[in-house]
């Protein structure tokens, strides 16, 4: 039987999420199915194992509860097959047996929940309520599917909801924007997505990270010099800020951006024209300017580190990413998601996580946030060797995973810029004693100089 919940205790489910119901009792059948509908949310019932399994790719669920003895294949046969098919799919059983052995076997192989009769059925709705939310099924987010803007922004906690919205509405103005959160947090897939809605989307998105770049090559990333201005400048060389006219250039990181630097950008904010390195005319630009920082800059500000009037000219209107941590009802969507991108560029077949190893990803604390989680999630779809990533094996990934791993091309880059600017810095911008030190000839070195956008002239004394 079924204890059922009193009148004020019956609430609607958020989402619209699909329950295949197993037993081969139809009198209790119905009672569940009655009860899960009554919650809100959709039943297709099934008599038996074999008739739930010829269900599966039709009926699509979120989520499978089933009796435990049935005739033909009972409960545990009937999860180890959903377990083939589908790794992800949560699965409840339902035992009039109480405690048994079978309990204990069947959560250690994942079974997301085993309840006994009779059924509370606040218990029930618990429990299905739990298991969707480790399983990621989506939230009733229809009106939203069509949106390209996002498409790289996987949620449907209601906190990113609010400020995607936010989002939305100020991408179709010009205001600048400055863009908070953690590291690992997806501030740029934020200032993307702006882009996109923005009615600059046919236009370039130019992004730089102000932290990346050594101070003496950032003035020319961004401004760009002119031809003949130093020496191995053999043509003119567009800047970032030329590079997205028209369209939107992301300053990530400028709380790392230099005082000096602060001043330039200032004035372009201000005057709305930039001058390149080497060059005594200004030019004119039309472009949208979003940044983004992990520090805290009024108190960056308070330590002069940062330009109290440049803080005001970026900071028109502020957006906040929330934690990982904060959001944990993404967890299973980006899990799984990431997932199915490194399946496929592995050429890897993984049908999902065990129900215990979302469970374990729900738990962690995820301090790397979102880029951490996608790192954790790379290395167990590489050496997962089943369909299924394990609870284990996301142990051990989260284990090792104790420092961000950029990638080997960013930290190639990163090495010689820094090198080059500290040989410069070593001969005072002396290229042929710099070229000698490094072991390169002069030519060579000057490519060198020009591939990392190196300017020897700023080091001169």
């Amino acid at each position: 039987m079924i204890i059922p919940l009193k009148e004020s205790e019956t609430k609607s489910s958020p989402a619209q999420a699909r329950i295949l119901l197993v037993d081969d009792d139809r009198d209790l059948l119905r009672l569940y199915t009655l009860r899960l509908q009554g919650a809100g949310y959709k039943v297709l019932s099934a008599e038996s194992g074999e008739q739930a399994m010829a269900q599966l790719p039709v009926f699509n669920p979120d989520l499978v509860i089933t009796d435990l003895r049935m005739e033909g294949m009972d409960g545990l046969a009937l999860f180890e097959a959903v377990q083939q098919k589908d790794g992800g799919l949560p699965v409840i059983i339902i035992t009039a047996h109480g405690s048994i052995p079978e309990a204990v076997d069947a959560t250690h192989k994942g079974v997301i929940a085993f309840l006994p009769k009779p059924i509370d059925a606040r218990k029930l709705i618990m429990e299905v309520d739990s298991a969707l939310q480790l399983s990621g099924a989506d939230s009733d987010n229809d009106e939203d599917k069509d949106h390209a803007w996002r498409q790289d922004i996987i949620s449907k906690s209601a906190i990113m909801e609010s400020l995607l919205r936010k989002a939305r509405i100020l991408a179709e103005n010009d205001a600048t924007v400055l863009i908070r959160g953690d590291s690992g947090t997806g501030k740029e897939l934020l200032a993307q997505a702006i882009h996109r809605a923005s009615p600059r989307r046919n236009k370039p998105f130019m992004p730089v990270n102000c932290g990346a770049i050594p101070e003496a090559l950032l003035e020319s990333e961004l401004f760009g010099h002119t031809k003949g201005s130093f020496t191995g400048a053999e043509k003119n060389y567009v800047g970032l800020f030329q590079a997205a006219e028209g369209g939107t250039l992301f300053l990530d990181e400028i709380g790392d951006m230099p005082l000096v630097l602060q001043v330039k950008l200032l004035r372009v904010l201000q005057e709305r024209r930039i001058r390149p390195v080497g060059s005594t005319t200004s030019i004119p630009i039309d472009l949208r300017i979003i940044s983004a920082t992990h520090h805290d800059l009024p108190k960056a500000i308070a330590e002069k580190k940062f330009r109290e009037d440049l803080y005001y000219r970026l900071n028109v209107v502020s957006l906040e990413i929330p934690c990982l941590s904060d959001r944990r009802e993404d967890i299973p969507l980006l899990a799984n998601h990431f997932a199915a991108i490194q399946a496929a560029n592995n050429k890897k077949q993984i049908n999902g996580f065990a129900p215990n190893a979302i469970k374990l990803l729900m738990e962690a604390s995820w301090p790397g946030n979102v880029r951490q989680l996608f790192n954790i999630v790379e290395q167990a779809v590489a050496l997962s060797p089943s369909p299924i990533i394990t609870a284990n094996l996301l142990q051990s990934a989260l284990q090792e995973n104790t420092s961000e791993i950029i990638p080997f091309a960013r930290a190639k880059r990163s090495f010689e810029q820094n090198y080059l600017v500290n040989l410069l810095k070593t001969t005072q911008g002396n290229v042929t004693r710099a070229a000698m030190l490094a072991g390169r000839n002069r030519t060579d070195f000057y490519k060198l100089l020009k591939r990392n956008h190196v300017v020897p002239k700023l080091f001169k004394k």
